[in-house]
């Protein structure tokens, strides 16, 4: 089938947009538009607009926009061919001629349709006949009222083997077990797929019967599956479908949640307390086709999993599979019940509030991970703990978007470290006393290396400044080492506003740099103050290309700084928990490094004309 552009327009021109979103939100004549709290998140004061005249919706809060077949995808979770056939059946438009062999399979379709429309009706006649009195005290038992019990479509499938083909002879055998709902076995009559079962119906996005779920009543009964469900037929593919797709997708606009429960009672005990935006899969696993479905709705779906063994296996499978699906901002949260309980169980026993509140508190997918892992087997010696790593690290490989695998791969080692390698209990000291032996004392910095650190701190702020001197004196270097000034960690915001007017194209000249500082209300360096700065590129004799080479210099020396200082920082925060070798060493190696940086800092401020270079180095003015 094709559709072009100029059948859709004719088909948006005949659906009026405001009736179509007025069935499921209250909308406000006002003026030529139509206004409403919008169904794409909370809000207090209107802000969805409708115009019928220009035919879209528009959301001035969260963006939402959109045509009548936009509304229809989005807010009802149709697909685009579902909702083009709802809305065209509604304007009384023909669908274009498919080829033959489309048009015949989708004339058996609806075929089947009416097929599963009448056994639904069949059952739900069924449950309130006498032969349904045990389904109907079973429903009493879970608390369901007639209310949830029409809303669910709940029936039930009498025990005769041939019940249904007597109630639904207007349609052939062919057409009963191409539905799912009897069974063709060799050399025998066919029979009825469920017996004695309390019925429900699974719709489609369109709210379509297109399979049912049964649950056997007679509790002695063993030598059957509690639940069945039908199986996969022109209409269903389980992993294709959702249960309660097509009421909890508009649940989902209102809350911007998404629930995920293990089975369809679950789904309707929580209905019935009043959560409306929970789904179910339908007896296996989560599938990639159905969680593309979920993140449709919402980027961060919550599936929420029973107390119990099983429940764990369960997400785990959930992770597993997504993995490899994830995308930016697209994940999934985890919620464990506490054991024992399912959904229903929990607000029996603490009341729909105790559901929100564990609904409100999800984990994430990494947290889940990790402690999937971590909890897997005992990790009692090195080969134990490296198994862990080597199990996290195979499991970050699935994930296909690299940038989220390797955001997964620095967390899950960061919390590997951290688990396999705890720091040491801190030893207390004791100084040796006459006669007696003392507790071996923590190798501390050397205090020379400490003083001769500490004299050379009042060049920190003779660096900063004599680079930013150099930039106002040389402006043309400015566009040079821009992008390294702007990814460094630098306090002093003149930096920053230098490097915007590279950004934004002003004019790069020493007087008008100085003019966009005491714009921004910050001072720049005097002429008068570069011989104080004592730095060979701020000097009135310098060669260009040697003032340029050593600004350059400079400028690597301040980009390097606060990195430097910020791992001798953490070093020695380590070391003071830590009172091993390798951390006394790590230290060392930094204190080293930071003695000959400051070191060459006091050549490179002490560096001027020939005769000066020549002379003793003088220390540097504070």
């Amino acid at each position: 089938m094709s559709l072009s552009p100029q059948w859709l327009d004719e088909l948006r021109a005949r659906v009026t947009l405001s009736g179509v979103i007025s069935r499921t939100t209250r909308l406000t004549k006002a003026g030529h538009e139509f206004k409403a709290c919008c169904p794409f998140h909370n809000e207090k004061s209107p802000s969805f607009t409708v115009n019928d005249l220009k035919g879209f919706y528009h959301c001035f809060g969260c963006g939402a926009h959109g045509d009548v077949i936009r509304w229809m995808t989005d807010q009802r979770g149709l697909s685009f061919m579902d909702a083009v056939k709802e809305l065209a059946s509604e304007a009384g438009m023909e669908l274009p001629a498919m080829d033959p062999r489309a048009a015949q399979e989708a004339e058996k379709r609806d075929s089947l349709h009416d097929v599963m429309a009448a056994a639904q009706a069949w059952f739900a006649e069924r449950l309130t006949s006498s032969e349904g009195d045990k389904a109907r005290a079973y429903l009493a038992t879970r608390g369901f009222n007639q209310r949830t019990v029409e809303r669910f479509g709940f029936g039930y499938a009498p025990e005769g083997r041939q019940s249904l083909k007597a109630a639904l002879s207007q349609f052939p055998e062919a057409m009963l077990i191409e539905a799912g709902l009897r069974i063709a076995v060799e050399d025998k009559e066919p029979y009825d797929r469920f017996r004695g079962r309390l019925m429900l119906p699974i719709e489609d996005a369109r709210g379509r019967v297109i399979a049912f779920g049964g649950r056997i009543i007679d509790a002695a009964k063993t030598d059957a599956p509690k639940y069945l469900n039908s199986p996969d037929t022109p209409l269903f593919d389980k992993g294709r479908t959702l249960y309660n797709l097509h009421r909890a997708g508009p649940a989902c606009r209102q809350s911007g949640r998404i629930v995920v429960v293990e089975g369809y009672m679950d789904v309707i005990a929580l209905a019935a307390a009043g959560i409306e935006d929970a789904v179910a899969p339908l007896g296996t696993a989560l599938t990639e086709r159905q969680l593309e479905m979920l993140w449709r709705l919402t980027e961060n779906p919550v599936l929420c999993f029973d107390g119990d063994v099983a429940g764990q296996r369960a997400a785990m499978r959930a992770v597993t599979r997504a993995l490899p699906l994830l995308r930016p901002a697209h994940s999934l949260k985890i919620v464990h019940l506490p054991p024992g309980l399912d959904p229903d169980d929990l607000i029996r026993r603490d009341g729909t509030a105790a559901m929100e509140a564990a609904l409100a508190q999800p984990q994430d997918l990494l947290g889940l991970l990790w402690q999937h892992e971590r909890d897997a087997v005992p990790l009692a010696s090195p080969e134990d703990k490296a198994g862990l790593k080597a199990r996290l690290m195979a499991q970050v490989d699935t994930i296909a978007d690299r940038d989220i695998q390797a955001l997964y791969r620095r967390e899950l080692s960061e919390r590997f470290s951290a688990f396999a390698f705890p720091p040491r209990e801190q030893r207390e000291w004791k100084p040796a006393r006459p006669g007696q032996r003392g507790v071996p004392a923590p190798r501390r910095s050397d205090p020379a290396q400490t003083a001769r650190l500490r004299k050379s701190a009042g060049s920190r702020d003779a660096l900063g400044a004599a680079v930013l001197a150099g930039l106002i004196r040389y402006p043309a270097e400015l566009a040079r080492h821009a992008d390294v000034l702007a990814h460094a960690e630098l306090a002093d915001p003149r930096y920053g506003a230098l490097v915007d007017a590279v950004d934004s194209g002003e004019s790069l000249e020493s007087g008008h740099l100085r003019t966009i500082l005491a714009a921004r209300g910050l001072a720049s360096p005097a002429p008068d103050d570069y011989a104080a700065l004592r730095f060979g590129f701020l000097a009135d004799d310098a060669p260009p290309e040697q003032a340029q080479a050593d600004l350059a210099a400079a400028v690597s020396l301040l980009v390097e700084r606060p990195a430097l200082e910020a791992a001798l920082a953490e070093a020695t925060r380590r070391l003071e928990r830590d009172m091993s070798d390798g951390a006394y060493a790590e230290q060392q190696r930094l204190l080293k490094r930071k003695l000959e940086f400051e070191s060459r800092l006091r050549h490179m401020a002490s560096a001027r004309a020939g005769a000066e270079q020549a002379a003793p180095a003088k220390p540097m003015a504070e």
